[in-house]
C-alpha cells in the first residue's frame, strides 16, 4: 500500500534562470559540433594500470566453483 504525497513542481526565479542558462549553453555546444572534452569512461582514472579480463577467468571460476563443492562435501560427509 502506497501513500500519495503532494508534489508541487514550481520553481524559483533563481533555478529558472539556472535552468534556461544551462539549456542555452548545452543548445549552443551541440549547435556547434563540440565535442566534450572526456567522455567519462575511457578518460577515468580509475581505469589507468587495469587490463581486460582473458579467457582464463572462466577456468579459475570453474576450479573455485568445484573447490567450493568439495569442501561442502567433506563437510557434510564427516558429520
Amino acid at each position: 500500500m502506497g501513500l500519495y504525497v503532494r508534489q508541487e513542481n514550481t520553481r524559483s526565479k533563481l533555478q529558472e534562470k539556472i535552468a534556461a542558462d544551462l539549456a542555452e549553453k548545452s543548445k549552443k555546444k551541440f549547435e556547434s559540433g563540440e565535442q566534450p572534452s572526456h567522455d567519462g569512461i575511457n578518460d577515468s582514472a580509475y581505469m589507468e594500470n587495469t587490463k581486460n579480463t582473458t579467457s582464463l577467468a572462466a577456468v579459475w571460476l570453474v576450479l573455485i566453483i568445484i573447490g567450493v563443492a568439495i569442501l561442502v562435501w567433506l563437510v557434510v560427509a564427516s558429520s
